[in-house]
């Protein structure tokens, strides 16, 4: 077992040095011109020495701080590097460049029709930021970045959001904004791009949905307001249990409980005219019975 495990690793290991040693022969070939390469620099030096007044303003050009130019001489990226900020120098007729801004881009991502995990058809947009990082791969490795990455954050959206329930994508926004920057920035990294943030927007639902969601949570708030109600009253009758206790202890408590009920709807205003009657006259008649 140890042996296969160790074949296994030198197998693997031979097979990334090899792949090393074709990249590095690649990148090898790419910088070399060859002889009809160097003839044709030669011949657009010697062009430039008798038009030199005239030369000056086709070979020196300008890029802002938030741009690089990727030279291409020949057909091949001069040096595997951009160039600037600043002045930079290109051969009027073998070089050709390609400038690249650094700034971070912003983009919507249209709405998309998503069926989650549970069958629910929602609505969902969002808002995606990106910069480039590799003007060189941005340029080499793609025919247009910012469109490609438009197109993958919509399929990206789709996907991650089809595995998600309903609850989890109103409740989970942050989860899954988290999710499809990883997983952008992992596609567009070939690409020489890097995502920094992507937010949902918004997520509309079916009107039918959403009426069905009301009545589910007025429902449910009347639930709860009925059992709130009803453990109030069980605490009121457990008070009003103890004070008649208290007050059968004394009889007197209860003729100062009247007085004060009767002090509180006098200080109300009200019309009405209150006799008071003594509670022992209604003692005598029921002993009477």
């Amino acid at each position: 077992m140890i042996s296969t495990t160790s074949s296994t690793a030198e197998m693997v290991t031979q097979g990334k040095l090899q792949i090393n040693t074709v990249d590095n022969i690649e990148d090898k070939n790419s910088g070399s011109l060859g002889c009809c390469g160097w003839i044709l620099v030669l011949i657009s030096f010697l062009f430039i020495i008798p038009t030199f007044p005239l030369s000056i303003f086709m070979c020196v050009k300008i890029v802002k701080e938030y741009e690089r130019a990727v030279i291409f001489r020949l057909g091949r990226i001069k040096d595997r590097k951009p160039k600037g900020p600043g002045l930079f120098f290109v051969l009027p007729c073998t070089d050709t460049f390609v400038k690249v801004d650094l700034r971070t881009v912003s983009f919507d991502i249209p709405p998309q029709e998503i069926l989650t995990k549970d069958s629910v058809t929602v609505s969902v947009d969002g808002v995606v930021y990106f910069r480039i990082q590799c003007p060189i791969s941005a340029v080499a490795n793609v025919s247009n970045a910012h469109s490609s990455t438009r197109l993958l954050a919509q399929t990206t959206l789709r996907n991650v959001l089809g595995t998600k329930n309903l609850a989890e994508l109103l409740s989970d926004r942050e989860g899954i904004s988290l999710s499809m920057q990883e997983s952008l920035d992992e596609a567009t990294d070939p690409w020489g791009i890097k995502v920094e943030r992507v937010e949902i927007k918004d997520v509309k639902l079916p009107q039918q949905l959403q009426r069905a969601m009301a009545a589910e949570a007025e429902a449910s708030r009347e639930a709860r307001a009925k059992i709130i109600a009803a453990e109030g009253e069980m605490k009121a009758s457990r008070a009003l249990k103890e004070a008649s206790l208290v007050i059968a202890e004394s009889p007197s408590a209860l003729q100062l409980r009247y007085l004060q009920t009767l002090n509180t709807i006098a200080a109300e205003k009200n019309s009405t005219i209150v006799f008071p009657l003594p509670i022992d006259v209604l003692q005598n008649f029921m002993q009477r019975k």
